[in-house]
């Protein structure tokens, strides 16, 4: 007919091969076997009536193939192959450039994308992640991304696959953004940890229905297990995502069911069941990548992770094993449905969940709780299907133990809305006033707008600023400083100005707004690390600073103007009464007196005007007194934190012979401080053991409930943020800082510390909050690498990390110690 004359009919498989075959002699190079025999296995499923699919293997090929492959491809949208599956089964040497080409000549036909081990560098990863691809399937098993920031068109994918990617930590912020179609990603045995921000990421996937952070053993896909669930489709129709499989069995509602022989083998090859969990660790490579996404340094086998982590997270080799989820238990804990409801509802799962190759994540107390409450879309996790009452009980748990927003506040608002607000309320206010009606209150304070704007701006930024300290200035013709902070304190009444001691005993007050240094005191040597560091309150100029060696000393330090002439390297001083091995000094709220404490069951007191000893109060505990802190607001009551595992509170008026009361913990005490109102003192004992206690008679109030890791060298420090709203606690053997509410135990948000580059791990050594800006803290951060230097890394809550791109990353190390606070 006429009509059809213009209709181009689609190029048959033998064409195409006729096309190859042309190809390769202008090329000079022979035709490839592999590729001859996938056209002749195409042809055969064509005649078959099945599913047309090409299956290309990259080991098959070298770099020469590439060319007559791209000529051949550039057709593919207008031939008889229905898709076109790129697969990728073992090492192998190939241009990652050419790789790309033939991934994108492919165009949408393009299915399966399946590469196992990535040998094509990292700007392969790169260009895949920010260019995308048009395929429906996925795999990158054992990728080098660090943060992932899969950023690229992804517009049909509905399957992906990271597993074994043992240097995935986190996501950027704008990862997963056009991956509308996504239903089943698998995040096994990868390095992800953190709630608060996978969680993000993870909530702007709308179609995400299946979702794995490790497997059930007899499970190979992200389904939920036949097992548990009677072999039971979830709402997508799938039963098998085909993540694991030769990927033609992706997707049971578009492929046929039916494989030849030779899928039937690809299948087996793909099987995430073909990997030993004993399989060796290869050796760590030499080379780092400087790339903040991407990195290279540290090249493991798939399940090199458990004992990369065994080696840096203590307690791991005793977790990895085995998981209790208390969703799926026989039991509940702290609260679950009514016995009505629940008494209907048969167990789907036995009480022990035995994980395979878990991510850190799974260890998070109430993990799959808090998965479910906060991606509510989710229809299976973990390989089992969430219930209708499973999601009711995690809105409960969650409740009980995590808070949405700060303040309570149940649902995000615009800070614009928030401010226009205000504004209406002022102007009625005034307008009151000025008719000379009276003017009563609202409920909605100016307080009240201030704690919805901060609520706002944390809701809106899950991924917070995190900014190493910039330090500028030299030092007495010394054009580079490398200082290695040991202790650090915000000063009392200048928002601009914080000190902090060195481990070679220097003292260095910063404006920490600008990184310009105000002044230098260097140790002259007769001083060692300085562990111990207090502002007078009532003359802003002086602190105290006391070193590991005993040494204490009183400086005047005058605030000069910033300029770009050599820092002046001298203040006013005054020497003290040496104290041993000291570890903690502190001044008393009238600036007439001082403790010190150390290596020792002794406490010191100084008179501060005097430069004199007044007394050494001995035998106050039956270990050595790791800090001893004065009361805010009462200038003769302080509180003593001891290994012995008591916190003791004395009074100076009744001569410390005895305690006014004893505090004890299970573990020995580690840091101890007042709320700013001293109605409270908070406690922090060995291995996250965490109480805050009535400060006028030591009982508990509340138990933050965090987490153990089993090491008895993990020391822990607490402290108060935003007057007495929320804690701030972290770990030295840990690189997670918590945030808790003070008012409910309950936890707001974790903020994960990450170095540069693989085995740059970072731990938290000492922490403050910021007593000028609510939700703000820096934070001492050591490096597990050898021969770094630690840092203080500012934090704000308040901002978004896509402000931080050019904050400076320094790369230091992680030094020990329970020493101070």
């Amino acid at each position: 007919m006429p009509g059809n004359a213009n209709i181009a009919m689609p190029t048959g498989i033998e064409s195409l091969e006729e096309r190859y075959i042309n190809s390769c002699r202008r090329h000079g190079v022979l035709p490839n076997k592999a590729v001859l025999s996938a056209f002749f296995k195409a042809d055969v499923k064509k005649s078959r009536h099945q599913l047309c699919n090409l299956v290309v293997f990259l080991d098959d090929l070298k770099d020469a193939d590439f060319l007559p492959l791209l000529d051949v491809f550039m057709e593919i949208d207008t031939s008889e192959i229905d898709a076109v599956d790129i697969l990728h089964e073992s090492s192998c040497v190939l241009d990652g450039e050419y790789v790309l080409l033939l991934l994108r000549a492919i165009n949408q036909k393009l299915r399966v994308v399946d590469l196992r081990d990535l040998s094509f560098g990292k700007d392969f990863l790169l260009d895949l992640s920010q260019r995308g691809l048009t395929c429906q399937v996925l795999n990158l098993r054992s990728s080098h991304f660090r943060k992932l920031n899969m950023i690229g068109k992804f517009m049909q994918i509905r399957t992906l696959n990271l597993d074994f990617s043992s240097s995935l930590t986190s996501f950027r912020e704008d990862c997963f953004t056009c991956m509308p179609n996504l239903k089943c990603l698998s995040l096994c045995e990868t390095r992800v940890g953190n709630l608060w921000t996978t969680s993000a990421a993870l909530s702007k996937l709308p179609s995400l229905e299946e979702l794995r952070f490790q497997n059930c053993m007899c499970c190979n896909n992200t389904g939920p297990c036949p097992a548990s669930s009677g072999g039971k489709r979830t709402d997508s129709g799938q039963l098998d995502s085909g993540l694991h499989n030769d990927a033609p069995s992706f997707d049971f509602e578009e492929i046929p069911n039916q494989f030849s022989n030779t899928e039937e083998v690809l299948r087996n090859l793909f099987s995430l069941n073909s990997y030993d969990m004993n399989d060796e660790v290869e050796s760590r490579s030499e080379c780092s990548s400087d790339d903040s996404e991407v990195d290279f340094s540290n090249c493991h086998h798939e399940f090199g992770l458990v004992k990369l982590l065994s080696d840096e997270i203590p307690g791991w080799n005793g977790l990895q094993n085995e998981m209790f989820f208390s969703t799926l238990g026989m039991q509940d804990e702290e609260c679950s449905p009514s016995s009505s409801t629940s008494n209907h509802i048969p167990s789907i799962a036995p009480k022990k969940y035995i994980s395979h190759h878990p991510s850190p994540i799974c260890y998070e107390k109430h993990y799959r709780e808090y998965m479910i409450a906060s991606l509510p879309n989710l229809k299976v996790l973990d390989n089992f299907l969430i219930r209708k009452v499973d999601k009711e009980k995690a809105n409960i748990i969650f409740s009980q133990h995590f808070e949405y927003l700060p303040y309570k506040r149940k649902n995000k608002e615009c800070v614009v809305s928030i401010l226009q607000m205000r504004e209406i309320k002022a102007n009625h206010t005034h307008a009151k006033k000025w008719m000379g009606k009276a003017s009563y209150a609202s409920g909605k304070s100016q307080y009240f707008y201030s704690r919805s704007l901060c609520a706002a701006k944390v809701g809106s930024s899950p991924w917070p600023l995190l900014c190493p300290l910039s330090i500028l200035g030299r030092i007495s013709g010394d054009e580079s400083r490398n200082f290695r902070p040991r202790q650090f304190e915000y000063h009392p009444s200048d928002s601009s100005l914080m000190v902090f001691g060195t481990l070679d005993g220097e003292v260095v007050v910063i404006n920490h707004e600008n990184g310009n240094i105000i002044s230098y005191i260097p140790s002259l040597g007769a001083m060692n690390s300085v562990l111990g560091l207090c502002w007078l309150k009532k003359y802003p100029s002086k602190l105290i600073a006391g070193s590991d060696n005993g040494s204490l000393k009183l400086y005047d330090i005058q605030r000069k103007p910033s300029t770009n002439k050599a820092i002046c390297c001298s203040a006013p001083s005054v020497t003290f009464d040496g104290f041993d091995q000291l570890t903690s000094v502190h001044v008393n709220s009238t600036d007439e007196l001082f403790l010190a404490s150390g290596y020792s069951k002794h406490v010191a007191l100084y008179d501060i005007s005097s430069g004199r000893c007044l007394n050494v109060f001995t035998d106050m505990h039956q270990e050595h007194i790791n800090v001893v802190k004065f009361a805010n607001h009462s200038p003769s009551i302080f509180a003593t934190s001891s290994f012995d595992q008591d916190v003791k509170l004395w009074d100076l008026r009744q001569k410390p012979i005895q305690p006014c009361y004893t505090a004890s913990s299970s573990r020995g005490n580690v840091m101890v401080c007042f709320s700013p109102d001293d109605h409270y003192i908070l406690a922090s004992a060995v291995d996250n053991e965490v109480k805050q206690l009535l400060a006028v008679d030591g009982r508990l109030h509340l138990d933050f409930d965090i987490a153990s890791t089993g090491s008895s060298q993990n020391y822990t420090r607490s402290y108060y943020m935003n007057g007495r709203d929320y804690i701030i606690s972290g770990s030295c053997d840990e690189h997670v800082v918590r945030i808790c509410c003070a008012h409910t135990g309950r936890r707001l948000r974790d903020i994960s510390l990450e170095g540069k580059g693989s085995g740059a791990s970072m731990f938290v050594q000492s922490l403050r909050g910021d007593p000028f800006r609510d939700f703000n803290m820096s934070i001492l951060a050591a490096y597990i690498r050898p021969n770094s230097n630690t840092e203080i890394v500012k934090v704000n809550l308040l901002a978004s990390s896509d402000n931080a791109k050019e904050c400076p990353d320094n790369q230091h190390s992680r030094p020990s110690y329970s020493k101070g606070g």
